[in-house]
């Protein structure tokens, strides 16, 4: 997808998703929420989420930079920001197992959004899809999503496809009011023909699909 059109600026999407020790989140939820700040005061947060369902002990975050000179700059600021360093990262890292990151860009037909209200419940899911990028897939895929807005159960808050980390990846961020309002929208739009039939369409460029449920901490903007 990183060989297809995006939006028309330099902004992208740092989606960085940390493994946490079992034994270990309810420790690091508790001190990205206290110490935050020090990393906000740096660059813009979209959002901060643990798994509920789909995956375990898993943090997803994503950061939001003008151009990839602005990441540079404020990587070299936090290398220097000693509260950071002594309050914040010090503490986090002997509780995290595994790191991964990626960038990304949102399609040029999503602007990022926010929910209608707070309170409610997010679905990150990752589309693993065929080499040759929206050439081959790109309006099959649009159509999918067009199709699952205007049942109206769920609202879109972005879709990212990815420049660095595995290509020909898509994550769609949805928003509901709670997991049993997603699980009665789901059943309904199964039988929604207009759905279906979009589904069927793009399900033909899909190599797999990954779908976890996130709820997001105190400290998040999208929440």
């Amino acid at each position: 997808l990183a060989t297809g059109p995006r939006q028309n600026n330099g902004v992208f999407y740092e989606i960085r998703t940390y493994d946490i020790k079992p034994a270990k989140m309810k420790e690091f939820l508790e001190v990205m929420d206290k110490y935050l700040h020090f990393r906000t005061a740096h660059s813009e947060l979209v959002g901060f989420w643990y798994s509920e369902l789909g995956a375990m002990n898993k943090v997803f975050h994503i950061w939001k930079y003008d151009n990839f000179a602005h990441r540079t700059a404020v990587r070299h600021a936090l290398a220097n920001d000693k509260e950071w360093q002594g309050k914040l990262i010090s503490v986090i890292l002997p509780l995290v197992e595994k790191q991964h990151n990626e960038v990304a860009y949102l399609v040029p037909w999503c602007q990022l959004g926010k929910p209608p209200k707070e309170g409610g419940v997010y679905e990150w899911v990752t589309f693993q899809m065929k080499p040759g990028g929206p050439a081959l897939w790109g309006e099959a895929f649009r159509a999918a999503i067009n199709a699952h807005i205007n049942t109206g159960y769920t609202g879109l808050i972005a879709v990212f496809h990815t420049e660095y980390g595995l290509l020909n990846t898509v994550h769609v961020l949805w928003w509901n009011e709670s997991p049993d309002h997603r699980a009665a929208g789901r059943h309904s739009a199964h039988e929604d023909a207009r759905v279906v039939a979009a589904v069927r369409d793009s399900v033909r460029f899909l190599e797999s699909q990954q779908n976890v449920l996130l709820i997001p901490l105190p400290c998040s903007p999208l929440k």
